[in-house]
């Protein structure tokens, strides 16, 4: 007789890891300025790259941390 399974609950401290890139791309003081240029791109230009791979990798680390493992049957 297989076990029930237990409710899915998404009640983890890894969510609150997923606050990262909500709140680092609103302070405006990390790029408010025109230097340092890469590939003669302003900060503000290569920044926002950044945040798109700290939203990437932090999404990711947090999904391999609270996904289920599955049981074999």
């Amino acid at each position: 007789m297989a076990e029930p399974e237990t409710p899915r609950t998404d009640r983890s401290p890894w969510n609150w890891l997923l606050v990262v890139p909500i709140v680092v791309p609103l302070l405006t003081f990390l790029y408010n300025h025109d230097e340092p240029r890469i590939a003669g791109f302003p900060l503000f230009y290569w920044l926002q790259f950044a945040f798109i791979l700290l939203g990437v990798t932090t999404t990711t680390i947090v999904y391999q941390m609270t996904k289920r493992k599955r049981s074999k049957p």
